[in-house]
């Protein structure tokens, strides 16, 4: 087959600042370079769609192919869908809502398109990226929120009826303040994972640190930047040893693992993946033992070791692998997938 005769199958991922793009063959080898081109989602699903097609523009050429060698299309976007159609604006633009976007954009560039959210993408990239697994994969992603997915044996996501399944974020956990508090969520509730294991949650947990007088000395106090600057500094802190930085992070990873034990007895899914920034920071090995000293203090024995052989492991943690592009990656495979 000659190489400009090849099936292939593009992954978009759309976020609120970027638009990642990948092209993978039929095999699910990688064609030609990843593209990143500006998101413009505020503005409207068409403007969006005009930055799609230079996606697939620069795709194709830099991998030698046609526009009519795209066999299907995955699109993930930042915001929950069903069926694809939107349910929530989310951080789209207010015109998304009630759309059916695959059809829309399957209509502008004559190629079939699945769609589900980002969350899920990047769990159906982690699972590609992992062929040889025969789990299931729990995707766990601690960012400016707390991000999940869940993709079941065989590579087929779970989305849920409303296309909201995996809200890992907004499910509670039995944690409060030091005055019995429980902390407000962004979603309107209280006690939210993504209160405790969050960037926000770091800005709201710094600030009642560093007004206790243990730390009136830690240099965070010594200047007036904001909360959300001090926090953003936190993981440089913790690369350096700071045991303020560092009583922080292991804070948010013993909830973490006390929380997916939960999220384990649900799904079991036998491999979980912990994402987004953390897994790039030098303390991160550090970091996961902790979320599996909180995982085993909560998990039941079978989550723990096989009863059939004491020797393996039940669950299995492993960070993420793919970066920023296991979202776009996830969507060229389930695309592959669904058209192939």
């Amino acid at each position: 087959m000659k190489k400009n005769e090849t099936r292939c199958f593009a992954g978009l991922d759309v976020g609120g600042t970027s638009v990642k793009s990948i092209l993978i063959d039929a095999s699910g080898n990688r064609l030609g370079e990843m593209v990143e081109v500006p998101s413009r989602v505020k503005e409207g699903y068409a403007a969006t769609f005009d930055q799609l097609e230079e996606a697939l523009f620069l795709l194709t050429k830099r991998a030698g192919q046609r526009r009519s060698d795209i066999a299907g299309i995955g699109l993930d976007i930042p915001a929950p869908s069903s069926g694809g159609i939107v349910r929530v604006q989310a951080n789209l633009g207010a015109d998304w809502v009630g759309v059916n976007i695959p059809d829309a954009f399957s209509a502008r560039v004559g190629v079939p398109v699945y769609m589900t959210n980002d969350g899920n993408a990047a769990a159906a990239g982690e699972y590609a990226a992992r062929p040889d697994s025969d789990d299931g994969l729990l995707l766990i992603a601690p960012g400016t929120g707390l991000g999940g997915g869940l993709v079941l044996p065989g590579g087929q996501i779970y989305e849920g009826a409303n296309g909201l399944a995996l809200e890992v974020g907004h499910a509670s956990v039995p944690f409060r303040e030091a005055n019995g508090a429980l902390p407000d969520c962004s979603c309107g509730l209280k006690g939210c994972a993504e209160t405790w294991v969050s960037l926000m949650a770091l800005r709201r947990r710094l600030g009642i640190e560093l007004a206790k007088n243990k730390w009136q000395a830690h240099t965070l106090n010594a200047f007036s930047a904001p909360i959300e600057e001090k926090a953003y500094q936190l993981r440089d802190y913790a690369e350096r040893g700071d045991p303020l930085a560092l009583s922080l992070f292991f804070e948010q990873a013993s909830i973490l693992g006390y929380a997916i034990a939960d999220w384990v007895r649900l799904f079991d899914p036998g491999l979980v993946v912990i994402g987004g920034g953390l897994a790039e920071a030098s303390f991160r090995d550090q970091y996961m033992a902790w979320v599996i000293e909180g995982f085993e203090d909560s998990a039941w024995p079978i989550y723990l070791k096989n009863p059939f052989d004491p020797q393996a492991i039940s669950t299995r943690f492993e960070w993420a692998i793919e970066g920023d592009f296991a979202a776009s990656l996830g969507m060229a495979f389930v695309a592959g997938e669904v058209f192939g």
